[in-house]
């Protein structure tokens, strides 16, 4: 039977783990559903984006490659119709100056037939140099159109898949819409339910940023910005604002440790990191977390999804800089990210 001493020990135990446990994000299965596909649409949203604009590059130059041996075709072709009008005219003038006399009757008629020789020895030759002239020209004219052609053939072939892309990126991006209408849904459900949505990881390597410090998202307008006024903050903005739609990876700053992945309150869902610096960065108003109290992360590592939850008119996120964990010790983050070389 155990003793009393033991009993009081268990009994404080067994009430800090509740405690732990309660704090801690429980896990919405619908809620992770909809981040991890949100998540993988933003990707191959991009992914697409990416190939689209690669195979645009591509038939841009494919068709000025396709369009400089047009140019020299019709260059070549110039040449060969002047080159044709001088033998022409060469065939004139040998018909009217006799050139067409049998060389028997020439050598019996002309004053010096040695010289009559020599000349039909030059004109030989002169033939000759003519017959090449014309054949290296008609092949130099078959060699250029099959070039033009292959390079238009190509060029269509890249348009051709530029469409399929734009399209497949025009039906990621509605599916995106809606599974971001439905992020955003089970978001604020949950928030509301005081039921934070646990970690939703994505399956496969994180991509490395190969940076130490980078903006916590990409493709952002600036909105509210740090000291900024307005009647949602009880004194004044602290911290800068990126308007991006919902769902939009959210990436730490830089290197550090997850210290607090809390929702509800002004600040929604929020995910706060403490840095080797002594600095700490907040990012707030989020639809979901991708970590989770005590993870480990890199700079660029996706800690979460763009939302917002908490007290916000529209998506964006809040980025925040401190020099301790919580409110009221914020500096402004736009110049503590150009020293650290990250301009916004």
């Amino acid at each position: 039977m155990p003793s009393p001493r033991r009993r009081s020990l268990v009994v404080p135990v067994l009430l800090c783990a509740l405690a732990v446990l309660a704090a801690r994000p429980s896990a919405s299965p619908d809620s992770d559903d909809a981040a991890a596909e949100v998540a993988r649409l933003y990707e191959a949203a991009a992914d697409a984006a990416r190939q689209y604009e690669d195979g645009r590059r591509a038939a841009d130059a494919q068709r000025a490659k396709a369009r400089s041996h047009e140019e020299r075709l019709d260059r070549q072709r110039g040449r060969s119709a002047a080159l044709r009008e001088d033998l022409g005219r060469l065939a004139r003038a040998q018909y009217r100056g006799g050139g067409g006399l049998p060389l028997a009757a020439g050598m019996v008629l002309a004053d010096d037939p040695d010289a009559l020789m020599r000349g039909q020895q030059i004109a030989h030759r002169t033939d000759l140099a003519v017959d090449r002239a014309v054949t290296e020209s008609r092949r130099a004219e078959d060699r250029l159109a099959a070039e033009q052609a292959k390079a238009t053939a190509a060029w269509k072939a890249l348009e051709k898949r530029n469409a399929r892309l734009a399209a497949l990126k025009k039906e990621i991006e509605a599916d995106l819409r809606t599974a971001r209408s439905r992020l955003e849904g089970r978001a604020n459900a949950s928030v509301t339910a005081g039921s934070c949505p646990g970690a939703a990881r994505v399956a496969g390597p994180e991509r490395s940023s190969g940076r130490n410090w980078v903006v916590p998202v990409e493709s952002y307008e600036l909105s509210a910005s740090f000291g900024s006024g307005g009647t949602r903050w009880a004194h004044q903005h602290t911290g800068q604002d990126f308007a991006v739609p919902v769902g939009t990876p959210v990436r730490a700053a830089g290197a550090g440790s997850v210290v607090a992945v809390s929702c509800g309150g002004p600040f929604g869902i929020q995910v706060v990191l403490r840095h080797a610096d002594g600095y700490y960065t907040q990012y707030a108003h989020l639809a979901s977390v991708a970590v989770d109290q005590g993870d480990r992360v890199a700079a660029g590592q996706r800690i979460g999804q763009s939302g917002s939850t908490g007290n916000s008119t529209g998506p964006h996120l809040h980025f925040e800089v401190r020099v301790t964990p919580e409110p009221g010790s914020a500096v402004d983050p736009v110049p503590w990210l150009t020293r650290r070389g990250v301009p916004v």
